[in-house]
């Protein structure tokens, strides 16, 4: 990471607090530059749309199973959760679809998630979508994670779509 760190009014922060939270940003494992490989188009979709193995799809529901790899995990060894959110967005889209004509663009409006536990790496997790309310201009969908084996919840979304163009009254 090119240039330094500056900390302001470190009078009030804890000495120990400020080197870890300056080792999170200048750690190379963490920080890194890109490798140019990365910067193509649609890498980060592919790469999690390759985690995902559909198992049901039906109206204004899909369920697929998620395979925990490296590729999508933190530091702490568990699933990144801005990787969670990619997986709630792909997973919501693909639920909106079987309800919401082509025609209709799909406009993310809102997403909302809670991470409840994690998912280590190896894990299967069981990723389902249900059409909440879809109606001329929106659709709601939730989507729950839950640890294939033992069937515990591990993170829970909910996304809202609006439908463009909008239904004229």
């Amino acid at each position: 990471m090119s240039g330094s760190i500056t900390v302001s009014n470190t009078k009030e922060k804890h000495p120990q607090y400020v080197s870890a939270v300056k080792l999170m940003f200048e750690d190379e494992e963490i920080s890194g530059s890109v490798p140019e490989f990365c910067n193509t188009k649609d890498f980060y979709s592919d790469l999690i749309r390759a985690h995902l193995k559909p198992q049901t799809i039906l109206r204004g529901r899909v369920s697929c199973l998620l395979s925990i790899t490296p590729a999508i995990n933190n530091v702490y060894r568990s699933v990144h959760g801005g990787a969670v959110a990619s997986i709630a967005e792909i997973v919501s889209i693909a639920c909106a679809r079987t309800v919401v004509a082509e025609s209709k663009e799909l406009f993310l409006g809102e997403l909302s998630i809670s991470y409840l536990s994690g998912a280590q790496t190896n894990a299967k997790v069981l990723v389902d979508g249900s059409v909440v309310r879809s109606g001329r201009n929106l659709t709601v969908v939730a989507v729950e994670f839950k640890l294939n084996k033992t069937e515990q919840l591990i993170y829970t979304a909910r996304a809202t779509f609006y439908h463009m163009p909008v239904a004229k009254l």
